[in-house]
């Protein structure tokens, strides 16, 4: 008799399986945006395309132009998230060791979930769906949700794939030291810093929190979002400074973008919400990040 644990475990290793839960998230979501965001308009669905496609590249083009307009504040923001990354590299191998030794205890059906989700054909899989949905039943807050799962997945994916191959860092299944580098590498046992995995799974549940008030909606969001990137660390492709910095540079990326959108559309994302508000906390023989809601 098929248990339940087998029954998951099989259903989660199809990729139809993982089709079926994206778009389950999406009617979902789609749902909870009906009330007043969607409105009849006189544009044409091409026309719609074109503009938000436009958005997707000057989204990206608006993230990477950050820095270089970054007060004070931003800046010492930028310093706390090198400072906590710097600290997590500190307890990369024992964090190695232990995660790995947890290995086996993981349920399988979560270890194929945290592959199938990061991995690049379905998280644009999900985008995709997001999008062409707010799309053709002309729901503007849907359409804007997909502009921004699009342009901050592509905006972070590229910056990780450039920053991959130029780091060239040794991943921990290689067997070398946390503190092996060889730049620009082909191999991909070198593409360890920081992760993909992560950054498109982290990148999609912070993108779609932002569609909900309540804090323990966004928090479940947030934790789906970050076993793929967790268990990266359980398959030893991935050091924890790696995945630390992913999820960072997700948040900083979706927060970049979601800004230069609120200029493009009239909807608004609980625009009368105080925003998220991230912040790293250090303490004797831990490191953490607090969320305030």
């Amino acid at each position: 008799m098929q248990t339940l644990t087998d029954w998951l475990r099989k259903f989660t290793s199809s990729k139809k399986s993982i089709f079926f839960l994206l778009v389950l998230l999406i009617i979902s979501t789609h749902g909870y945006s009906q009330d007043k965001n969607s409105h009849a308009d006189d544009k044409t669905t091409w026309q719609h395309f074109t503009y938000d496609m436009g958005n997707v590249f000057g989204g990206m083009g608006y993230a990477y132009s950050r820095p270089f307009h970054w007060d004070k504040k931003s800046w010492l923001t930028f310093g706390g998230v090198a400072g906590g990354t710097m600290l997590l590299y500190t307890i990369d191998e024992p964090a190695k060791t232990y995660f790995e030794d947890q290995k086996e205890d993981i349920p399988q059906f979560i270890r194929d979930y945290g592959w199938y989700y990061g991995s690049p054909q379905n998280n644009y899989m999900l985008t995709g769906v997001v999008y062409l949905t707010g799309l053709f039943t002309k729901n503007e807050k849907l359409r804007r949700t997909g502009v921004l799962l699009i342009s901050s997945a592509s905006a972070a994916g590229l910056l990780q794939q450039v920053s991959k191959y130029t780091f060239g860092r040794a991943r921990p299944r290689t067997g070398e030291q946390k503190n092996t580098f060889i730049p620009f590498s082909d191999d991909a046992d070198y593409h360890s810093f920081p992760s993909g995995h992560t950054i498109l799974a982290f990148t999609n549940a912070y993108a779609i929190a932002k569609q909900f008030k309540n804090p323990w909606v966004k928090a479940g969001i947030y934790t789906v979002g970050l076993v793929p990137g967790i268990s990266r660390l359980w398959e030893g492709a991935h050091w924890l400074s790696d995945v630390g910095l992913s999820v960072a540079i997700s948040i900083f990326t979706v927060e970049a973008i979601d800004k230069y959108l609120d200029s493009k559309y009239d909807e608004k994302y609980n625009s009368k919400q105080k925003k998220t508000d991230w912040s790293l906390s250090f303490g004797p023989g831990t490191v953490g990040v607090v969320v305030h809601f």
